[in-house]
Order: structure tokens, then sequence, then C-alpha cells
């Protein structure tokens, strides 16, 4: 017995250590989860759902929904929906020293609050030649609510500058927080950082980027390069309609001469890494305004894990054995499936919400009383709250399967009128 309880000593102050040790790594740590049923645009379940992690990676469970007030977008007639996304980020990013990584369109980052940081293109290029790439924040500038965001066809809420709503982009006396990761695992910071890189008990200042608006192009026949253009690959002529700086071509990279590198980012000391890190720092000017490239260049600075970018990426399958981090500790998680479901019997609408320390990747299936599959639904995600729709089926008594890889359960679900 004496043995045995040693034994359980041990176990339980290792246990503690390796928990005190999760909860100082901030890539595990950084992440606003909702504990308290916060709901965000349209009464989605806001930031993120659960935050869990193995010895390799952090797997963020999130809607895309941040809790602040989002919308209205002028002209655009997309409106934002639950994502349902799981992105995966790596515990130990590390430079490529190989073929670097484009960023490319659409999602490149993940902000601390569940929602999706975008690429600087809007993904059209001049007269769709593929050569004069146009700037999201001057093309689709105009939507973009009072946070900088708006949603793409696919009802993705997503930010391509400065999420200005996530933290207090006008201080400028302190270092900015920890916003988000790239998804190359390197961290994404706010606007201010240390003048010196190497030194946190240095002025605070606020982050310049190394590109230059090409401010002596007058008719776009030239790239960055220094190419000469065919006159059919021309863009438009500087001018009012297309003043300097819509497209992404019109910014040149001219190495020190700001703070940042050709990814937006520099090997510094932050508060969370005062060992020193690469971070990347969204760029903004004195009256906060979006400064290109706004939060990466053109490629990432470590090397990219596949399951996180366009057109597929963000629905990633979370493994057995992972732990949940929550603001109070770390909870073990693959304990079944649990589950609230109410009401039942239903008239036309019932929720169904997956308890946090529920199973991951919860496929769910309907079944009418003839056993007839009348749909669905994949990713269910501990921590969420989803809609079922009975008001077109008839009365009687139906089957709701949920399954995961490690469990099942069946819910009766009664119809009336």
């Amino acid at each position: 017995m004496k043995k045995l309880l040693i034994g359980f000593a041990l176990f339980t102050f290792s246990f503690s250590l390796s928990t005190l040790k999760a909860q100082g790594i901030p890539v595990i740590s950084s992440w606003m989860v909702n504990t308290t049923g916060l709901t965000g645009y349209s009464g989605i379940t806001a930031n993120v759902q659960t935050d869990q992690f193995d010895s390799n990676n952090v797997y963020i469970s999130c809607s895309d929904i941040p809790s602040y007030s989002i919308g209205p977008w002028p002209g655009d007639p997309n409106i934002p929906k639950n994502q349902n996304f799981v992105f995966k980020i790596t515990r130990t990013p590390v430079q490529n020293t190989g073929t670097l990584d484009s960023v490319g369109l659409g999602q490149i980052c993940l902000f601390s609050d569940g929602v999706v940081g975008y690429s600087s293109s809007d993904a059209m290029t001049y007269n769709n030649d593929g050569v004069w790439h146009r700037n999201a924040y001057y093309f689709e500038g105009s939507s973009f609510d009072a946070c900088l965001g708006h949603p793409d066809p696919n009802s993705a809420y997503h930010q391509h500058v400065n999420p200005k709503c996530l933290y207090n982009d006008q201080d400028s006396t302190q270092h900015s927080p920890l916003i988000g990761y790239a998804f190359d695992g390197f961290p994404v910071y706010g606007a201010y950082g240390y003048s010196n890189p190497t030194n946190a008990s240095s002025s605070i200042k606020r982050m310049t980027p190394s590109y230059q608006a090409r401010t002596k192009m007058v008719n776009r026949d030239t790239l960055p390069n220094g190419t000469i253009l065919a006159s059919a690959k021309y863009g438009p002529a500087v001018s009012a309609s297309y003043p300097l700086g819509d497209f992404m071509e019109d910014y040149t990279y001219v190495a020190s001469s700001g703070d940042l590198d050709d990814h937006n980012g520099r090997f510094c000391v932050t508060p969370e890494y005062p060992s020193g890190i690469y971070a990347y720092f969204v760029t903004i000017d004195s009256k906060q305004n979006p400064v290109f490239p706004y939060i990466l260049g053109y490629t990432y600075y470590g090397t990219v894990q596949a399951g996180n970018t366009p057109p597929t990426g963000g629905h990633n399958t979370i493994p057995s054995g992972t732990k949940v981090y929550t603001p109070t500790g770390i909870n073990e998680v693959n304990q079944g499936i649990k589950f609230q479901f109410e009401p039942n019997p239903v008239i036309d609408i019932a929720y169904i919400y997956l308890d946090p320390a529920s199973e991951n990747n919860i496929t769910a299936t309907l079944y009418n009383p003839e056993g007839q599959l009348l749909n669905t639904y994949t990713n269910w995600r501990p921590g969420t709250n989803y809609k079922l729709d009975m008001s077109t089926y008839p009365t009687g008594i139906y089957l709701l399967h949920l399954q995961t890889e490690n469990t099942s359960v069946v819910k009766k679900i009664v119809k009336v009128k």
C-alpha cells in the first residue's frame, strides 16, 4: 500500500507539472476559449469552442464568429455562418530553409478569437490577366464592417487586415498582445513591438513593413522586380480611378527599410516568448489605417502543415488522446458523447448542445420512423450548439444517431404538430 501511495503521489506530481508546463506554452494558452456560452452574430456560439492539444499540435475548434458585434457589410450579399472549423497549429514551428510556402489566397492565419485572417489579395486580377493582383483592402474595403471584416461567398467571416476589434490598436505604450498564429505555427502580434528586437526593456514602437509604394510608377508597365511587360499585360495607369495601392504589384520590397522582413515579421523577444521567436506583426499607420502587406507578406517564414489552407482546409480530424485546455486547467477528453437535447417533443426546431468534455469529430445521422436516412451532419464539435430543423417532417418518432471513432449513441426524438 505504501508503494502504491508513493506511485500515486509521483503520478499526481508528474501530471501537475506537465499541466503547469502546458499552461505556460503560448500556442496552447493564448486562445479565447468560450466557457460561458457567449454568442455572436445571429446567435452563433462565439470565439473558440475547444482548445485541445497533444505532444505535436494544438487543435482549435471554432465557429469563425467573434463575440464582438460585426456587420453590416455594405454591398456584400453574403452573411456569416458557423464554419465549424478545426485548425491544427504545430507546437514546434521551424524555419523553412527550402522552397518557401506561398501565402496564396484565403485563410493564412487564425486569430485568438477563432476568426480567420486572409491574405491581402481579393483573388481577382486586372482584366483577368493574372498579372496585376487586386488589393482586397482597396477593392473590397467598402464592404468591411467597423471591425474591418466581412463574409466571403462561403459565409466565412474574415479580416484581410488588422483585426482592430480584437485588441486596442491605439495603445502604443506597451507591446501588442499575441493575437493569433499563422499556419506555419509562428505567432502573429498586433501593431506594436519593442524598438530593439532583442531587448524587452527598450521603448515601444509601431512596427513598420519593408514594402514601399512605387511612387514613381505611372503606367503600370513594369513589375516590382523590374520586369518590363508586353503592352497586353499593362495594368491601368495610376489615376483617380485606379490610385496607387490598388494592386499588390504597386508595392516593392525594400530590404531593411522598415522593422519587418519580406514575410512581414522578424525574430524578436516578446512578452510571451522572452527568449525570442520569429513573429509576424500586423501593420498600420499612425492613424491606425492598414498598411500593406497588412498581416503576412507573399510567403510564410516557416513550413506550413497540410490541413489548414484553402480550398478545403480548416476541417482537421482531432486524434484521440488529446487534452483540453481551459483557463482553469487541463482536462482529459474522449470520455464519450455527452449532450443536451431540447425541446423533446419538438414542433419545428430542436437544439443539441455538445458538452465540452464530449468526444470530437461527431457524425450525426437522422432517420425517420421507417428507417430511411433523412440527413447527415459531420464534424460536430464539443462545446457547440447545433440546430435541428424538424419543421418539414411529419409527426412521429425519429432516431438521431451520434457516432465517433470510439462511441455511438442513439437519441429518440418525438415530432408533434
